[in-house]
C-alpha cells in the first residue's frame, strides 16, 4: 500500500504543479522533492526548476532538491543548471549557496558527488555538473568539524 500511497501523492504533486498559481507550483516542487527518487516525479521536477512562469518556483524547488543533499537532488538541479538562462541560473545559484554555506562537510560531500557527475554519460547533466562543483567550490562554509591539536583563535 506504501507505493500506491506514494505514487498517488506525486501525481497529486504533479498536478498542483501546473497551477496557474505559483506558490501551488513552489509548494508542488517543494513536496515533489521528497520524491525525487521516483520515476514519476522527475519530468514534473525538471519543469518546476526551470518554472517559465516565476522564478519563486525555481528558488524553492532547487533549494528543497539540494536539501536532499543526495546524487539525486544534485543530478536534477545539476540537469537544470545547464539549460538554465541566466535568470534562472541566478536562483539555482542562490539555493545552492543557501543550502550549502554552513555546514563543510555538506559542501565537500556535494562536491564529490559533482566530481562523479561530471563524468556521467548524459552530456547535460555532467555539464551541469561541473558548474555546480564551480559554483560549490566557491562557498566558504561557516562551519567545520573540529580536529583534535587545532588551536581556537
Amino acid at each position: 500500500m506504501g507505493t500506491d500511497l506514494r505514487h498517488a501523492a506525486v501525481v497529486a504533486l504533479g498536478d498542483l504543479g501546473r497551477s496557474s498559481d505559483y506558490c501551488d507550483r513552489a509548494d508542488a516542487g517543494h513536496g515533489l522533492a521528497a520524491f525525487a527518487e521516483m520515476q514519476e516525479a522527475l519530468v514534473p521536477l525538471r519543469e518546476l526548476v526551470l518554472d517559465p512562469g516565476d522564478t519563486f518556483v525555481t528558488r524553492r524547488t532547487a533549494e528543497a532538491l539540494l536539501r536532499r543533499k543526495d546524487r539525486v537532488g544534485l543530478t536534477i538541479v545539476a540537469s537544470a543548471l545547464a539549460v538554465a538562462n541566466s535568470n534562472h541560473s541566478d536562483w539555482i545559484h542562490t539555493a545552492i549557496v543557501d543550502v550549502f554555506s554552513v555546514f563543510s562537510d555538506d559542501r565537500d560531500n556535494a562536491m564529490r558527488l559533482c566530481e562523479e557527475m561530471s563524468r556521467d554519460t548524459n552530456d547535460r547533466v555532467a555539464l551541469g555538473a561541473r558548474q555546480l562543483h564551480k559554483v560549490l567550490a566557491e562557498i566558504d562554509p561557516v562551519l567545520r568539524p573540529y580536529s583534535a591539536g587545532r588551536t581556537l583563535s
